[in-house]
């Protein structure tokens, strides 16, 4: 069996995450349950990034020990990818005491082959990105990465040699076309980064202390880029040593799926260091848009963050997954409100999938006890949708290994569509009234249970629950993608899937509860 190792960037826990940090664990989600469902065996890896200074003054605020801090941020964190729906296989936390061994040994590794020296780091240093910037890099005078104020600084550290790889990396990249995604992303990194030189990079702090011990200079702290990063490799058993099985089997990643604004430290200083300890680069690094609210950035200070956990309360998770899924474009920031997501969920959920899905079985109770089996009366609308059902599974899987997952969506909502205009076209309510068209009647409901049938096995990897639902509703086993002949059919009482929602109350609902 062929195996797939996708993983998320690991969620750092210095707050409870927002739609647009959830929206990549379910992205990932998809990918992984889509790869599983065409026969992959696949390993999805998510978790938290705890350590550094950040963190360290979030818990004297708060007056806890840093632990006790992310111990209860990392819990909220898997809280709310579990009332997603994701089915990640390993839920990583760099506190780990096995994750943070591995880390020393390879950051000893790094030293001891001249890959990393000490040195002194004077330069402007922005806090809450933990991260040291040269003047030309200020955008206005502040951090290029999140806008606020920096300050001087200056400390012993040790640095890694990123230089030293800079030309490996070019090579690799230029001979690569696929690692680095989307195109846009592989340009700015060689154009802006890789082509005017790399600077060394500073891997150790020794002004806070919340991090991995360098073992042999215990009063230095091994910083974000080694410590974090590292946990693609040490959680499936990497050592310097004797790496395991597991690791020999799952490395390199297919996929590091990440967010587009941490994309130079994926692709930069990443595979610099995997080259260092003469490991294979992963496959791809696909940086995706943000979720953007209305047409901004979502932040505290704006007061315009949404939280997963409160749009599930209101709307359920899967009306969840499929507007993020399908509002975010594969290169394109999205744009989430809450009239957005309920015009979404009118539109598609409940007009196009809701609606097929409750007429249909409707029918089938109504004018055959739910009993349905294929009479093989044609109509001349036949043709089309079954053409359609039978091309989809290919159009999805095209999508998906492009990462276009919305396009994906898109493919299924067709078909959908088709097949509502596909009863227009047949007027089975017509054809009801006449005995004589008894056997035409029974395949018309018979072709849209198999485009529903084969809808929601498409479906699955995007709205696990719905899925289930509809296949229950149809009562059927049968699995495959394409337009089956001979099935029986025996519907059970349809449900609605997705009621419409009115939007005047649910605004005014939401409004009371903030």
């Amino acid at each position: 069996m062929e195996r797939y190792y996708i993983s998320t960037a690991i969620a750092y826990t210095s707050a409870k995450p927002h739609i647009g940090n959830t929206y990549e664990i379910v992205l990932a989600d998809a990918i992984a349950r889509h790869k599983r469902q065409k026969g992959f065996d696949v390993y999805f890896q998510t978790g938290t990034d705890e350590h550094g200074e950040k963190i360290q003054l979030k818990a004297e605020e708060k007056g806890v020990s840093p632990q006790e801090y992310v111990d209860e941020i990392a819990s909220q964190i898997k809280d709310i990818w579990d009332i997603m729906n994701t089915s990640y296989d390993r839920f990583v936390r760099t506190t780990d005491k096995k994750h943070e061994e591995q880390v020393q040994k390879i950051f000893k590794k790094l030293y001891d082959q001249g890959d990393i020296y000490k040195g002194k780091y004077e330069g402007l240093y922005c806090t809450p990105c933990e991260s040291f910037f040269t003047e030309t890099q200020l955008i206005d005078g502040k951090c290029p990465d999140c806008g606020r104020e920096v300050h001087s600084a200056s400390e012993e550290a040790y640095f890694f040699k990123l230089s030293k790889y800079q030309d490996r990396l070019i090579k690799y990249i230029e001979e690569h076309p696929e690692f680095i995604q989307p195109e846009s992303r592989k340009n700015e990194m060689i154009n802006n980064f890789l082509k005017p030189g790399l600077q060394d990079l500073c891997v150790s702090r020794t002004s806070f202390s919340w991090g991995v011990p360098v073992d042999f200079d215990p009063k230095h702290v091994i910083y974000v880029w080694i410590d974090a990063l590292s946990n693609y490799i040490t959680n499936i058993g990497y050592d310097v040593e004797n790496p395991t099985e597991e690791f020999k089997k799952y490395w390199p990643a297919d996929l590091h799926l990440i967010g587009k604004d941490i994309i130079r430290f994926h692709t930069i200083y990443w595979p610099i260091i995997l080259m260092a300890l003469d490991l294979p680069l992963p496959k791809q690094v696909f940086g995706h848009p943000w979720l953007l609210f209305a047409n901004d950035k979502m932040s505290k200070s704006k007061g315009n963050i949404m939280y997963a956990d409160d749009l599930v309360k209101y709307f359920g998770v899967d009306a969840v997954r499929y507007y993020v899924l399908h509002e975010i474009p594969f290169a394109n920031d999205g744009s989430i409100t809450y009239d957005l997501m309920i015009e979404r969920i009118n539109s598609d959920l409940a007009n196009v999938l809701g609606n097929l899905v409750n007429r249909t079985i409707s029918m089938a109770n109504k004018y055959f006890s739910g009993a349905v089996t294929n009479k093989k009366v044609q109509t001349e609308y036949d043709s089309d949708l079954i053409e359609k059902i039978n091309s989809l599974d290919n159009k999805v899987t095209e999508k998906m290994e492009k990462l276009e997952i919305g396009a994906a969506l898109d493919e299924i909502f067709e078909v959908l569509r088709r097949s509502n205009k596909y009863i227009d076209e047949t007027t089975p309510w017509i054809l009801a009234k006449e005995e004589s068209e008894k056997d035409k009647l029974e395949t018309v409901i018979y072709n849209l249970l198999e485009a529903i049938r084969v809808c929601a096995i498409e479906l699955k990897p995007f709205m696990p629950d719905t899925s289930k639902n509809i296949l229950e509703q149809l009562n059927i086993e049968n699995i495959n993608e394409k337009y089956e002949e001979e099935l029986n059919y025996k519907t059970n009482t349809p449900t609605p899937l997705f009621q419409r929602i009115d939007k005047e109350a649910k605004l005014k609902e939401i409004e009371e509860n903030k």
